[in-house]
């Protein structure tokens, strides 16, 4: 349990360091503003990151700056290792995060339902029972029941 919160207290640094040095540190044309580093990850034995980064942008954006990210590698893991005081600085592992894309097709999914539900609310609001509004048949109310019990 404390090796994990030694990961999870790691994984935050890690996660400013990188931040604040892409800010302000990396003058990489294609690092710029539109990276954003949304969480990351250490193993247990503190040997390996993994920093999971979004692009805005196109996917030529998107390119470029993964292949800015992978030249900045060591500088960035050099202001790691400054910041964290470790015996051992993690290797630093760059993964796009599919978050974003991951919400556009949920947002797609939930547009198509709402036009099917609305689709579903624009046929059914003229719509009329095919029997009676209530099609339960009630004690004492049917004439067959009735006759049964006069006979």
């Amino acid at each position: 349990m404390a090796d994990n919160a030694r990961a999870k207290k790691l994984a935050d640094l890690i996660r400013e360091v990188v931040a604040q040095k892409l800010q302000r540190g990396i003058k990489d044309p294609r690092l710029g503003t539109h990276v954003t580093i949304t969480d990351t990850r250490v193993t247990g034995d503190l040997r390996e990151a993994t920093v999971f980064y979004t692009v805005y942008g196109d996917d030529e954006d998107r390119a470029s700056a993964a292949a800015g990210l992978e030249s900045a590698k060591g500088i960035l893991r050099s202001a790691v290792g400054a910041a964290a005081g470790t015996k051992f600085t993690p290797t630093l592992a760059f993964v796009a995060d599919a978050l974003p894309e991951n919400a556009k097709t949920i947002d797609d999914l939930l547009d198509k339902a709402r036009a099917s539900d609305a689709k579903v609310r624009e046929a059914s609001s003229g719509a009329q029972y095919a029997g009676d509004a209530d099609p339960y048949r009630k004690p004492g109310e049917d004439e067959d029941d009735e006759g049964a019990a006069a006979e």
